[in-house]
């Protein structure tokens, strides 16, 4: 298999889940923008406070089994083992379906109360109940994105995406306008879930026949084995969950410390620039998505080669735009809270927040890719190690920092945490892969990035300011890009392929390249 397929894989599957997580993030700053400026601060700083709640319930009720399933299913199929991957998509189901009701009761009638008392914020209540309404749903739709991502149907994912955040936005805001403030928005998210997961359901029913082939009446499968699958995939599954709990409380603690330090207002302007600092995942999550499972092939094949092309083009497409988005956020970071919550001036107030935590997310998407890839190879524990190591680094920093300084000192300790997490699960990986490290590429991608920021320091401090900088940031590193050789030809044909999914875009990204290649290495 040649390096055209290998990472045309990547690059194919990234590009549609790209197009996927710009629809959700999109969305999702939609519904953010829209409460915060129909909630106001405080009202906004109760939502903030539910959403922590809402992942880590959703995470024990899928119980890590999404990327269990993607591993499994790509795996079955890359062997010619369709009935197994087919079982393996029920089986992860069965356990997912009772493990959503159950969590789902706990945080209705245990949980939701406890918290309430415990942040003495009695607002708290309704939206909280709200978030166990989610979960049984929510389990649903993983299931079979898990599935639709191991046969490598990106497209299905965007589908159900995309339906989930058209559901939410308009019935959160038609319930917020109704007057039932935050309980209202997060039952907008309950009915977003229940639309996607309806949507899953038609779609695997409707269109998923030729990857995962109807049962075969000649297939037996007892009960004894489908425990005994049943344990592969929790074996699999359950340090996925530990890991992804402990992913969320990388993000996740300063904001719940906080709710026991600091008022309402200011949980809100923090909840107000946390998901903006999170724009530069839509790329580094796209491409782990996509290299879970075909890191995953290419170690069930035994196929170095391929799996060293899969590692550097994933590392190669996602730092190329990760580090010059973050970079640009933060030297705009004022202009932007400014721009995006222009209703109400006050949310300017999380702009060094923002700044702050934009950088960490330098380090958080390498850390996400790097981990993406480990969990392929079947390394489940080695990211849940160090981010459990994270959560304790972030947890002692936060309980220090948030009453000394405030949101400021929250968004610090995050990022001092997601920095001290990359360094080892970076050099890791590439120690249990045995493939190298891009570090020529990702040094001039740094370089080109910071000499991008030069204009700051020039353009007006408002939004024609920031206006300017979209124009000639972007310019100035692609010079900056050719100036300094920083793709080879390879690089670029990698990268045309990427632009083959842009649409009527495709057209002026391939000009661009043209000139890029002219003076690649």
């Amino acid at each position: 298999m040649g390096e055209a397929t290998g990472s045309s894989k990547v690059a194919k599957g990234s590009a549609i889940i790209l197009i996927g997580n710009v629809i959700f993030r999109v969305g999702g700053y939609l519904y953010r923008f829209l409460m915060a400026s129909l909630l106001g601060p405080a009202a906004y700083g109760i939502l903030g406070l539910t959403t922590p709640f809402q992942g880590i319930f959703q995470v024990l009720s899928a119980a890590g089994l999404p990327p269990a399933i993607a591993k499994y299913v790509s795996e079955y199929n890359a062997l010619d083992e369709e009935e197994m991957a087919r079982q393996t998509v029920f089986t992860a189901l069965k356990i997912m379906v009772f493990l959503g009701f159950f969590f789902g009761l706990i945080m209705v009638f245990v949980a939701a109360p406890i918290i309430t008392v415990y942040y003495q914020k009695p607002e708290a209540l309704l939206p909280l109940q709200a978030v166990g309404l989610i979960t049984p749903f929510s389990v649903i739709v993983g299931a079979f994105r898990g599935a639709f991502q191991g046969v490598y149907k990106m497209e299905y994912i965007l589908y159900t995406r995309a339906i989930e955040q058209i559901f939410m936005i308009l019935f959160a805001t038609a319930l917020v306008i109704l007057g039932l403030s935050t309980f209202g928005a997060v039952l907008g998210s309950v009915l977003g879930f229940a639309a996607s997961a309806v949507s899953a359901v038609y779609i695997f029913k409707r269109y998923m026949g030729k990857y995962i082939p109807p049962a075969n009446p000649d297939f037996k499968f007892t009960f004894r084995q489908e425990m005994g699958l049943a344990k592969r995939l929790l074996f699999f599954s359950i340090p996925v969950t530990i890991t992804a709990l402990a992913e969320m409380g990388i993000y996740s603690i300063c904001t719940l410390i906080m709710g026991g330090f600091l008022a309402a207002s200011a949980i809100g302007y923090f909840t107000a620039a946390d998901p903006i600092s999170r724009l530069p995942l839509i790329v580094s999550s796209s491409l782990a998505t996509t290299i879970l499972p075909a890191a995953s092939e290419a170690y069930a094949l035994k196929d170095q080669n391929l799996l060293e092309k899969y590692v550097n083009a994933s590392y190669k497409y996602g730092m190329f735009f990760v580090i010059p988005m973050c970079v640009g956020i933060a030297i705009f970071a004022k202009e932007i809270m400014g721009l995006v919550y222009f209703t109400n001036s006050a949310y300017m107030n999380g702009a060094m927040s923002l700044a702050i935590l934009v950088l960490g997310m330098t380090f958080y998407s390498i850390y996400t890719i790097s981990g993406s890839i480990v969990q392929g190879i079947g390394n489940p524990r080695i990211p849940m190690y160090l981010l459990i190591f994270g959560c304790i680094i972030t947890l002692g920093l936060g309980w220090y920092l948030i009453p000394n300084y405030g949101i400021e000192g929250g968004a610090l300790a995050t990022t001092i945490a997601s920095f001290i997490m990359m360094i080892p699960m970076f050099l890791l990986q590439f120690r249990l892969t045995k493939t190298h490290a891009p570090y020529a590429f990702l040094t001039k991608v740094t370089i080109a990035s910071l000499i991008m920021a030069l204009p700051v320091f020039v353009l007006p401090n408002n939004s024609y300011g920031l206006i300017a900088g979209l124009i000639i940031c972007p310019i100035i590193y692609m010079i900056a890009i050719v100036a300094l050789r920083t793709l080879s030809h390879d690089d670029v044909a990698g990268f045309r392929r990427f632009s083959g999914k842009l649409g009527p875009l495709s057209k002026y990204a391939n000009k661009l390249l043209d000139i890029i290649d002219k003076y690649s290495s």
